[in-house]
């Protein structure tokens, strides 16, 4: 019998605790072993799920625990490159949440310390592990709507209720981009297999973080258009436009929270749809990244596809005139 590989969690916070961990624990092969807090009291809505579950005070302690096969790193975008980097000098194969990185000369060091340890280290980027994106990625290649002529995604929510939120903070590396924009970024290209040659971006800023992009890209074979906001109603699409008909996704980032997700295309002659009315893609996702450490498969979002998103994102901030970080140049 395949012995399970053993998580262990830095951080106890909401996203863990509503997706990532009770993924990690429904799992094949994989057991939610410990968690690192330092407030003991986040970590019993932990254990009300996995009895037996392990608490450590510190995150050094867990790293340090010969018992712990993979680290999940849910922590603060500014925090993800560094504990990225313990754990694999740890010996830890590492999945971290996006961004894992808060710019592309991140990935330089993140891929090197992966290739130094030997061990796999990814971007937690749960669409591409979704079969609606596999079913998109093969129709388009297929020709299903002739030649793609252009792609056009949104995904909005609005926190603006929210200010200590850690997305609207500039010293966490807050910002829609990081949080979402990698979303409609990241599948556009998953999708084609095409990076972009040119992006504009008209940003909006408060605080220190952008709160609404506007963006616009040139690909080699395809134009690109997307909209990301934490200031607008929740809501979010991709499309994908041919010569012949028009694909489109209801629900292509986080479809068992927000609606179904489903395939659909559009032609002349008819309109057909493929439905995934139940499929977890946080559950596959741990599944994939444990039989990739085994040697089983080859990871779907390797660091060097996580690198190509997020140099769109850094070109998007610097066609609006902004750092690679979260605050506007001052040209004045």
């Amino acid at each position: 019998m395949m012995k399970p590989i053993r998580w262990g969690v830095l951080g106890a916070g909401k996203f863990a605790r509503e997706q990532m961990t009770p993924a990690i624990h429904m799992a094949e092969n994989a057991v939610f072993s410990a968690i690192a807090t330092s407030d003991p009291r986040k970590a019993e809505t932990f254990q009300a799920f996995q009895p037996g579950l392990r608490v450590f005070g510190d995150y050094e302690d867990l790293l340090a625990d010969s018992e712990i096969d993979a680290v999940y790193v849910p922590l603060p975008n500014h925090l993800h490159v560094e504990w990225t980097l313990k754990a694999l000098a740890a010996g830890k194969a590492v999945l971290t949440e996006k961004p894992i990185g808060l710019d592309e000369a991140d990935f330089d060091r993140l891929i090197g310390a992966r290739d130094d340890a030997g061990l796999l280290a990814a971007e937690a980027y749960m669409p591409v592990h979704h079969p609606q994106w596999m079913k998109a990625r093969d129709l388009i290649a297929e020709g299903a709507i002739g030649e793609l002529a252009h792609v056009r995604g949104m995904f909005t929510y609005n926190n603006s209720a929210s200010p200590d939120n850690i997305r609207n903070r500039p010293e966490t590396a807050g910002g829609g981009l990081r949080d979402i924009g990698v979303y409609p970024f990241g599948t556009a290209r998953f999708a084609t297999g095409q990076e972009p040659n040119s992006v504009r971006a008209d940003i909006s800023w408060e605080n220190g973080v952008d709160t609404i992009a506007r963006i616009n890209a040139s690909f080699p074979k395809f134009t690109f258009e997307a909209v990301v906001s934490m200031r607008m109603q929740e809501f979010q699409e991709m499309s994908f436009h041919g010569d012949r008909g028009v694909l489109h996704l209801a629900a292509p980032f986080n479809p068992l929270r927000y609606r179904e997700a489903s395939v659909q295309i559009g032609t002349d002659d008819e309109t057909r749809v493929w439905r995934f009315p139940a499929f977890n893609q946080y559950v596959a996702q741990v599944e994939n990244f444990g039989a990739a450490m085994r040697g089983k498969m080859v990871y779907p979002a390797p660091l060097e596809f996580s690198r190509g998103t997020q140099r769109m994102i850094d070109m998007a901030f610097a066609a609006a005139g902004a750092t690679a970080g979260n605050t506007p140049i001052d040209y004045a």
